[in-house]
């Protein structure tokens, strides 16, 4: 039967939960406190890094390369392309690489496993300690964040029976009437209601919710690569580790993007929003760190550096998903893992949202149920 559906945000997992929902046949009003797609959205940048393998986690693994999947056919429905399917590198001590390789093909995917003379000979342009391996595996590559989002925005636009409505804040939620409350005084009624809360909507939760998820700061560096190494740089796949102490990865430059460098050490905690600009400390640090893992990288290549924020529940560093009551749930989106399980993630909160139990997908929380109580976690 069809229902009326509101989604507030206006992130990946909004609007490829408002995409679902329309598939499913219901009407869909997407509402945003800015544009949509909202360029302040955690999800708004200029690539994801897209891989399955999930170290000694097949579950997880299994459900990314479902995921894989689902991008290509989502790239279909759309008519567009921003799937890049370079490949996905992860740097591994020699045992965990053997182990990885054969966990990521008994899941049906295709991993080549490297070691320390195979890692040098492919990538000379990437300085990885010569005691570590690495899995290379196909199924995997980069996501161009920005294009997906627009590429969902264009699509529902021409969807009959669904509103986009930008620059309007929520004041309100309650989910067991299906009513959001607007800025503006106006009221909408529907029969479920979607939260994809941000980092800039956490006041919407439930006070016992919010004060649980923390708020974390990352900075990035966005780099041109010297001319002379466009060729190696062009044939590298997606790196989500390197192999270092700090936690370093980096994807590729793509389809006209940057390469865009980042690491763990360059993620912290904070109290609240307040600018995007990069502190000076915060560059160099990183400048430094990929001085070390990157051959001949100096400060010439950067030509932009950001910070950005996400949020995550505190007691796993994960996801939140919760039921509100009614026909009413709040995922607490989480960055590029988030990212990358949207398509999963949107296909379980529509089939909950239109009164459906939804498939079992193997992430977390969103296979069992959800209690506003006792929340649960998607454990990506």
């Amino acid at each position: 039967m069809s229902a009326r559906v509101t989604v507030v945000g206006a992130g990946v997992i909004a609007l490829l939960t408002a995409v679902e929902c329309v598939l499913d046949g219901h009407r869909v009003t997407v509402v945003d406190q800015g544009p949509i797609p909202h360029s302040r959205a955690t999800s708004f940048d200029q690539h994801r890094i897209l891989r399955a393998l999930h170290p000694a986690d097949p579950r997880t693994t299994r459900a990314a390369l479902r995921a894989h999947r689902r991008w290509i056919e989502l790239e279909e429905l759309f008519l567009t392309r921003f799937y890049e399917q370079v490949g996905s590198l992860t740097v591994l001590p020699p045992t965990a690489a053997a182990e990885g390789t054969a966990l990521l093909t008994a899941a049906g995917g295709r991993a080549t496993e490297l070691t320390a003379a195979g890692l040098a000979d492919r990538y000379p342009h990437l300085r990885v300690d010569g005691g570590l391996g690495a899995v290379l595996e196909t199924e995997a590559g980069v996501l161009l964040a920005e294009r997906v989002l627009a590429a969902c925005v264009g699509w529902l636009k021409w969807q009959r029976g669904t509103e986009l409505i930008e620059h309007r804040a929520v004041t309100a939620v309650d989910a067991e009437s299906g009513t959001v409350r607007l800025v503006d005084g106006q009221v909408l009624h529907g029969d479920a209601v979607l939260m994809a809360v941000g980092p800039w909507s956490r006041d919407l939760l439930p006070a016992s919710m919010s004060d649980r998820l923390t708020l974390y700061r990352q900075s990035l560096l966005y780099c041109r690569v010297p001319r002379q190494q466009a060729a190696a740089w062009a044939a590298t796949p997606a790196v989500p580790a390197l192999g270092t102490s700090g936690g370093a990865w980096l994807i590729p430059p793509v389809a006209g993007t940057a390469l865009k460098l980042t690491s763990a050490t360059a993620c912290r905690v904070v109290d609240g929003i307040t600018d995007y600009a990069t502190d000076p400390y915060w560059q160099r640090k990183l400048e430094k760190e990929f001085g070390d893992v990157l051959p001949g990288f100096g400060p010439a290549w950067v030509t932009d550096a950001k910070d950005a924020y996400y949020s995550a529940f505190a007691p796993t560093g994960g996801p939140l998903v919760v039921a509100l009551g009614g026909a009413g749930y709040a995922y607490a989106a989480c960055g590029g893992t988030s990212f990358k399980f949207a398509p999963l993630i949107a296909r379980s909160l529509a089939d909950r949202l239109g009164g459906r139990s939804p498939e079992p997908i193997g992430i977390g929380a969103l296979d069992g149920p959800l209690d506003v109580r006792a929340p649960q976690l998607a454990g990506l």
